[in-house]
């Protein structure tokens, strides 16, 4: 559904236009701007080869003690692994500090796309002015449009917090998705009152239960950054515990959208994995299961093939005793102590033809924990997307 400004968080504004970085003619650089320096906060990637724009944003928040004007980012090269990405990167800053009248270190820069290709900083700098000029508090969609990749459609979600302050996400992804701390880019505004270290805070345990909680393929960009900014426009001061309840809520929205829009999907996957001794094995054991490739066909092709859920958890490094585990998918009991369960397998096959497939493993004992992991099918347009990217 289109938001209008009315919609969205006071105090922002959003531009976008064609740079020439992509090789087709379509938006690939834009900008998010706040009328004042805001809190900000952001989470990275923690993959050891790290894109220059991750390296830069990353000193600029804490020169700046946390409070930015702006977020440059560009679609169609992701500045990394290249012999000039520190010398763009800062180059871009600069020349957007110049145009919007901020501080270099209020500017907070993200790329996506390919990784080892040199980027042109000029096409940069010579969009610019006209980018600037163009910012608009009604342009929010169009900078979800420009920072897509391989996504088919953008990524947005909203929140209110006391039917007065409003945040607004957005996102991009669709593959080489599997958090270390935050996946792809996800960009969210809000006029709320808070402190960089309070929105830090609230990023850090809604990441946790959104985003980390999220896997297309098991790959970890050198790119990935999430990022919170609060202008305070509102003139409201919300509890930490509303701040973080709608960031959840926004950041769920996004992930499970990044999830089923999965590089050739066409089935979003949600896993519940139960019993668990503590957290972390819960979500490991979610995670093995989401990874595998062997599950991620057999949902693709509506096969109630158990067995691989089963092998996947087994291969997690949690221990456990299969004669405690319970399967179900779509609702239906398939495994019960670890064997067979009695199902039909024909009404499953069809269930399994749905767009949402729901696989829940329980371990009986003594364990409380629980875990949900976001994932999608796999099909061969996963491969025909991969295996052309760079062409």
């Amino acid at each position: 559904m289109k938001e209008t400004a009315m919609n969205l968080p006071q105090g922002f504004c959003y531009a976008t236009t064609y740079a020439g970085i992509r090789k087709v003619a379509k938006d690939d650089l834009a900008l998010i701007v706040s009328d004042k320096p805001a809190s900000s906060a952001a989470v990275f990637t923690q993959n050891n080869v790290v894109a220059a724009p991750v390296v830069l944003a990353r000193q600029n928040l804490k020169t700046s003690r946390g409070k930015s004007r702006a977020w440059l980012i560009n679609a169609g090269n992701a500045n990394c692994a290249t012999r000039t990405g520190e010398k763009v990167a800062n180059t871009c800053v600069n020349a957007a500090a110049k145009a919007l009248k901020a501080k270099p270190t209020e500017i907070l820069p993200a790329s996506t796309g390919v990784i080892g290709v040199e980027m042109n900083a000029q096409l940069v700098v010579k969009a610019l002015p006209k980018l600037v000029e163009s910012l608009s508090a009604d342009a929010f969609d169009k900078v979800a449009n420009a920072i897509m990749t391989t996504d088919t459609r953008p990524k947005t979600a909203f929140a209110q917090i006391n039917g007065e302050v409003l945040m607004a996400g957005m996102a991009k992804g669709a593959g080489m998705i599997q958090p270390n701390m935050a996946t792809t880019l996800g960009f969210v505004v809000t006029d709320a009152v808070a402190t960089p270290a309070e929105l830090q805070a609230a990023l850090k345990k809604a990441i946790a239960v959104t985003f980390n909680c999220l896997t297309v393929d098991g790959d970890t960009s050198t790119n990935d950054t999430v990022a919170v900014l609060a202008n305070g426009a509102s003139g409201i001061k919300v509890s930490a515990l509303a701040l973080e309840m709608a960031l959840t809520k926004v950041l769920e929205s996004l992930a499970k959208q990044i999830a089923a829009d999965g590089e050739g999907a066409r089935k979003l996957v949600t896993i519940d994995v139960e019993g668990a001794k503590t957290f972390e094995d819960a979500q490991k054991i979610a995670r093995a299961i989401a990874n595998s490739p062997l599950v991620k066909t057999a949902i693709a092709g509506s096969d109630p093939n158990w067995g691989r859920v089963i092998a996947a958890a087994g291969y997690s490094g949690i221990k456990f005793d299969p004669k405690n585990v319970d399967i179900y998918m779509q609702g239906l009991k398939v495994c019960q102590g670890g064997l067979a369960a009695k199902f039909s397998e024909a009404k499953l096959t069809k269930k399994l033809d749905e767009p949402e497939t729901y696989i829940r493993l329980i371990i009986n004992g003594k364990g409380k924990a629980k875990a949900r992991i976001w994932t999608c099918d796999f099909t061969e347009g996963y491969i025909q997307i991969n295996g052309s990217y760079r062409t």
